[in-house]
């Protein structure tokens, strides 16, 4: 609490981070009460600076209806601000617009482009999305090798998603030599984050 009153001035000053501080502590409740509309408020003071953390935080408040009401367009101008910063997971969450159409035309070429902007940073989820693109031939062209790259990146940072489906390419041989030893490796790292996918598929690869 004392912290924040700290914070508080700073912010009544101007600068960004402070209010981008705030704007997070309303948001979680920390040293104050949670109150959405006053995150907000931190939020845009410190995005209309150009504060790239806060336009990333009022997107998922658009995106979301928090202290807004919810505007996927909304949500998209700011993450795309975010995005030419450089920001990771603001590709990212422009990436699953452009993959759903929402606040934007659907497009799975922009959505594998900002995907691969947020995975080349190491962003393990658009790693992860960026494998399912290249699996399916969504946004590029199909290559089950391609798609092992990925999942193996955004799977060595612990994505179980992605250790769960590069499981089953070790499992069918797709993309990669055909490895039950490996795939059984990898669905047991997904399997024991609670990933109920691989747990099934652990059983299956178990009993055969």
């Amino acid at each position: 609490v004392e912290s924040v009153s700290w914070y508080r001035k700073a912010a009544d000053q101007g600068l960004s981070d402070a209010q981008d501080f705030l704007g997070r502590a309303y948001y979680n409740g920390e040293g104050v009460p949670r109150d959405y509309v006053e995150a907000v408020s931190w939020y845009r003071k410190a995005a209309d600076q150009g504060d790239a953390s806060s336009q990333l935080n009022l997107g998922w408040m658009y995106r979301h209806g928090q202290g807004v009401p919810q505007d996927d367009v909304e949500a998209v101008a700011w993450w795309r601000k975010a995005a030419e910063k450089g920001l990771a997971s603001a590709q990212f969450h422009l990436g699953t617009m452009y993959d759903r159409g929402l606040g934007v035309p659907q497009d799975d070429v922009e959505a594998a482009e900002r995907y691969r902007k947020a995975a080349d940073h190491g962003h393990a989820a658009a790693q992860c999305n960026l494998g399912y693109a290249y699996r399916n031939g969504q946004g590029v062209p199909q290559d089950d090798v391609q798609a092992v790259v990925w999942y193996r990146q955004a799977a060595k940072l612990g994505n179980a998603s992605a250790q769960n489906t590069l499981g089953t390419m070790y499992h069918h041989g797709q993309g990669v030599p055909q490895d039950d030893v490996e795939a059984v490796a990898s669905l047991r790292q997904a399997a024991e984050q609670g990933h109920a996918d691989a747990q099934f598929n652990l059983g299956v690869a178990y009993d055969n």
